[in-house]
């Protein structure tokens, strides 16, 4: 098994945001601020891509979402305001 836990450790992706993480950015023209759900790699063609719940929800050709999937270079980290 120490063999399948070494090849995963030293050659697949490792994740630059985690679950909870509060972030924000810009999906096309829009700004968004949400929450992270997952960041994975669904296929070594697109690369990895993160999952964010959106805390509004923002119109994507003609549609509304509340979940949309960024690259994980596209956002930034959202820190705690104090108000």
């Amino acid at each position: 098994m120490s063999g399948l836990a070494e090849y995963f450790a030293n050659n697949r992706y490792k994740p630059t945001w985690f679950i909870g993480d509060r972030v924000f950015g810009k999906f096309g023209r829009v700004p968004f601020v949400g929450t992270v759900g997952n960041d994975t790699v669904i296929s070594e063609r697109e690369g990895p891509r993160v999952s964010v719940f959106l805390d509004l929800p923002i119109t994507v050709d003609k549609k509304l979402c509340h979940i949309i999937f960024v690259k994980p270079a596209d956002l930034k980290q959202l820190k705690q305001m104090d108000l």
